[in-house]
């Protein structure tokens, strides 16, 4: 008999700037075992309803409200919900009908679809199998008070099982229900109290321990519960100590290893013999933030040295300053040179945006974003560095180009390209950028993807393909939004972790993941998180936290730098933050340095033999 429910609910609203209406009105989730409530994914929605799209291409955002959970009869799971506009009035593009997903694990769900069931709004409904109907039965409130039954036929596709991503679709309406009938009245929601805040309750279904344990180990924060020190240490020098490694463990059932600083003063090694030394487990520190006014951060490795550049807040955006130093924690104190401005070049004189370092055929490049002057004419461009050139120096970059298409027309004439990004598999250089179009109508922008010559990498050589837009309420809160992409490619896939919303403290981090093996231009091989991996709910004091990158150290260690805001109002400033991988090899983003090594533990006593 499980001893776990799952409980699924939305939440009040905070402060706009805190948790806004588009926020609280998705789907959040609880485990609750006995008098135990257990929060997940930060108290933060997991399931938000899609954005709808119009004829003349863009998007009207929407909400949901009264989710409930039931069981489907080929097992698994199904979700029904009323959607609703993102000012939470009636929603008259789904009047009459319910949302509806599948899940497996609450973690991954089909695209939504609709299912008609009355010819009014719906208040709320509930849904149960019925074995003797072999049916689906809704129960549901219209809005004018009246209380319905109906049932409704619902055929599992092989794709369902699977969470199918597409662009530019609307929800279909994939069952209309029958057998419409009028019914006793009921109420919506579970009557308990649970103290979780802001909580507005919908109903608990019961789940087996082994699903609990997995979504608990997905979507809560791991942390270092034990460190595994090896058996039967031998050494025969200072140099072979310090290559011995600890293996840290943590709750989500994985671990890693790492180095220790060893007090070995005492140990003679040039004499045989036993000893007890004592260790200090290895762990870079980085106060947030590392870096004020600097926005859009980005590490690179070139030639044995690691860099940083950013974007400069400090100026508002008109010159761009890089860093260099033999360790990433070097990086933090490291003397700044500037290496471009918005004077030196004719075509660049306004709003240098978002550089980040590239190595294409033994090339260092820098990618980012500039205008002549106004904000509407910014476009993506590639810095060369000139053979045998020093980063350090102005002079060895070469002068931007401007990204164009393959027949050499500039990429994007009706709106802006920025925050362009470039990754390799095997041979082929993909790029991903944010486009928003402005002519005839501001569309918001989009995240498109192609492949470039990688002797000229500022040349497409394939058409761009829309890869994602800001469908969810997380991606088109207070402003329609896709950007900052930047791929992490690690356990056979590619993670493109991109940017949304409105750059302020609701910004977040989302997903797009695909195979390596796939073709990455064809758009249904990614699959988006329904959900953003970082948020202003992720990291206490860190808001706004977003457009973040990723750099390899020494020791195969990744490292996330991003930028986040050390109060509502505060400047962007830059951030890092050592990247988790999960039990699916997933990225996890918010594991700070307590949770990544726990204090109790980091010193520790082991026993020696030289030989």
């Amino acid at each position: 008999m499980s001893s776990y429910e799952i409980l699924c609910y939305t939440r009040e609203p905070m402060e706009d700037a805190i948790y806004a209406c588009k926020l609280a009105d998705s789907m959040h989730i609880a485990l609750v075992k006995g008098e135990e409530v257990t929060e997940l994914n930060h108290n933060s929605g997991v399931l938000f309803a899609k954005a709808v799209w119009q004829e003349d291409s863009t998007m009207c955002a929407k909400s949901l409200k009264n989710p409930y959970i039931f069981k489907l009869k080929e097992g698994g799971y199904g979700v029904i919900a009323e959607r609703i506009e993102a000012d939470r009035e009636a929603d008259d593009s789904s009047k009459g009908c319910v949302l509806f997903w599948r899940t497996d694990d609450f973690l991954i769900y089909t695209s939504e679809a609709l299912v008609r069931v009355c010819d009014d709004h719906i208040d709320y409904a509930v849904c149960e199998y019925d074995n003797g109907k072999d049916a689906y039965v809704i129960r549901l409130k219209d809005c004018k008070g009246k209380y319905y039954s109906a049932e409704f036929e619902y055929e599992p596709k092989e794709t369902d099982r699977l969470k199918v991503y597409s662009v530019a679709e609307n929800a279909p309406v994939i069952s209309t229900a029958k057998n419409v009938k009028e019914t006793e009245a009921f109420e919506y929601g579970d009557s308990a109290e649970y103290s979780v805040t802001g909580i507005r309750p919908g109903n608990k279904t019961a789940i087996t321990d082994e699903l609990a344990v997995r979504i608990i180990k997905k979507l809560t924060v791991p942390f270092n519960t034990e460190i595994e020190v090896p058996d039967n240490i031998t050494v025969s020098s200072r140099e072979e100590l310090g290559e011995v490694k600890v293996s840290l463990k943590y709750s989500d059932g994985t671990n890693r290893e790492t180095f220790v600083n060893w007090y070995a003063d005492d140990v003679e090694f040039d004499k045989p013999g036993a000893y007890e030394i004592d260790g200090l487990v290895k762990q870079n520190h980085y106060e947030f933030p590392i870096a004020f006014n600097r926005a859009d951060p980005c590490i690179g490795k070139w030639n044995g040295k690691y860099y940083f550049i950013a974007t400069n807040d400090a100026d508002h955006e008109h010159t761009i300053y890089i860093r260099e130093a033999d360790s990433i924690p070097a990086l933090v104190t490291a003397q700044e040179v500037m290496i471009l401005d918005s004077v030196t070049y004719p075509h660049i004189g306004n709003l240098l945006w978002a550089p980040e370092f590239h190595i294409i055929k033994d090339r260092l490049y820098i990618f980012h974003a500039a205008t002549p002057q106004d904000f509407g004419d910014e476009q993506s461009h590639v810095m060369a560095l000139k053979p045998g050139g020093n980063p350090m120096k102005k002079s060895d970059w070469e002068m931007p180009r401007r990204v164009v298409n393959k027949d050499g027309s500039p990429l994007f004439t009706t709106g802006i390209t920025l925050d362009m990004t470039c990754f390799e598999i095997d041979g082929h250089y993909y790029v991903s950028w944010s486009q928003r179009e402005f002519v005839p109508k501001d569309l918001g922008a989009w995240l498109y993807i192609s492949e470039v010559d990688p002797d000229e990498p500022w040349r497409l050589i394939a058409d761009p393909v829309l890869l994602s837009a800001p469908e969810f309420g997380w991606a088109n809160n207070h402003t329609f939004v896709d950007e900052g992409p930047f791929a992490l490619i690690k356990n056979g896939k590619v993670f493109l972790t991109f940017s949304s919303a409105a750059v302020d403290s609701t910004y977040v981090v989302g997903l797009l993941t695909a195979d390596i093996g796939a073709d990455l231009l064809e758009v249904s091989n990614w699959t988006k998180t329904n959900y953003p991996l970082l948020t202003s709910r992720s990291v206490e004091g860190q808001y706004g936290t977003g457009h973040n990158a990723y750099v390899e150290d020494d020791n195969g260690e990744y490292w996330n730098t991003y930028h986040g805001r050390p109060g509502v109002n505060a400047p962007r400033s830059s951030g890092i933050r050592r990247v988790h991988f999960d039990i699916d090899g997933y990225p996890v983003l918010d594991v700070t340095e307590d949770k990544d090594l726990s204090p109790d533990l980091k010193n520790i006593r082991v026993k020696i033999n030289v030989k």
